[in-house]
């Protein structure tokens, strides 16, 4: 997913320490909801980055989405678009995507299983609903900021169906571990900063206790039902900031939750996000931007952004850079 904001809100990180509560901390993040454009187009809840806090670990953006009834509907249609500099997640509780990029690949997402494509300098990839999608879409699309040491890695695409993922079973509840390692468990998934991605599954009346690693900043996003987290009800689409420092985590469902564990090392760089960018400079920004748009209509043979097979309609124009120059701000609003 995509970005699509035509006035995309300028989101530049400051890596400042201060940004993270060393010790365990509860602060609620609220989303706000962002369209993604089109006649009858569905909508997304983003709550990173957020006017409060722009990272955890390296997650840098989080939008989740549905339960949408797409049915008679095209449902996701989200146009081939560019990406520097970071990871996209799919995850998905119900319905399907379709994944298509400027390397040739082609896969079909479906509930529990992972897509994680990797940027590095440039990719054009497309997410939409299949012709023949079930009637209910849901789930979350995440964005891993890469390190400055893999900036430069080439451009992948990594797909791993559910039976594949690592998953840790209690009472009650399941979590897949997607991304890093969670409770010993290893995701198989490329991973470019010290990391943890789980989703969680708990039936009605559930508890689970998680344990953390210390050193790790965490957060829990909602995707479905209220769920009660160390004691705090968390409500769908927001997200629950956990500080570092915690060896465990306490969470409880009244009815059946599904829900995301997103953490990690707090991400030590500075960066610059704007549109579907994570750079370091304006002068980066603006120079995929510039590339962009010189390659979506008529790409070279050597283009950055190598085009998108298979789309049925033109490639996403880029929107216009602020007067401003670009610089970075602290990863969290200092009250």
């Amino acid at each position: 997913m995509s970005n699509v904001e035509d006035r995309p809100v300028e989101q530049d990180v400051c890596s400042a320490e201060a940004a993270v509560a060393a010790e365990p901390d509860l602060e609620a993040l609220h989303p706000r909801e962002v369209p993604l454009g089109g006649p009858r187009a569905m909508a997304v809840r983003r709550v990173l980055p957020n006017r409060d806090r722009r990272m955890v670990g390296a997650w840098c953006f989080a939008d989740s989405y549905g339960p949408d009834d797409i049915a008679g509907r095209a449902g996701m249609r989200v146009p081939p678009h560019p990406h520097i500099g970071l990871q996209t997640v799919t995850w998905l509780i119900e319905g399907e995507v379709l994944h298509r990029d400027g390397l040739g690949s082609r896969a079909l997402v479906r509930p529990g299983d992972l897509s994680l494509m990797t940027a590095g300098p440039g990719i054009a990839h497309s997410e939409q609903s299949p012709p023949d999608h079930s009637p209910v879409l849901h789930g979350a699309q995440l964005w891993v900021a890469l390190p400055e040491a893999a900036r430069t890695t080439a451009p992948a695409f990594e797909f791993h169906p559910g039976a594949d993922l690592p998953r840790l079973d209690r009472p009650g509840a399941g979590v897949t571990v997607f991304a890093g390692e969670v409770g010993g468990a290893a995701s198989p998934a490329t991973a470019h900063s010290p990391l943890a991605g789980a989703a969680l599954d708990l039936a009605a009346g559930a508890r689970l206790r998680l344990p953390l690693d210390p050193a790790f900043e965490y957060a829990v996003l909602v995707l479905s039902a209220a769920l009660t987290v160390e004691g705090r009800a968390v409500p769908t689409g927001d997200m629950l900031y956990l500080g570092r420092g915690r060896t465990g985590l306490d969470l409880s469902a009244d009815r059946p939750a599904h829900a995301l564990l997103l953490g990690g090392e707090p991400f030590a760089e500075d960066l610059v996000m704007w549109w579907n960018f994570v750079g370091r400079t304006h002068d980066e920004i603006a120079e995929a931007r510039t590339a962009w748009e010189r390659e979506r209509a008529d790409p070279p043979a050597n283009a950055r952004f190598a085009p998108v097979t298979g789309y049925d309609g033109p490639a996403l124009p880029a929107p216009v850079l602020p007067n401003a120059r670009l610089k970075p701000r602290p990863r969290y609003r200092r009250h």
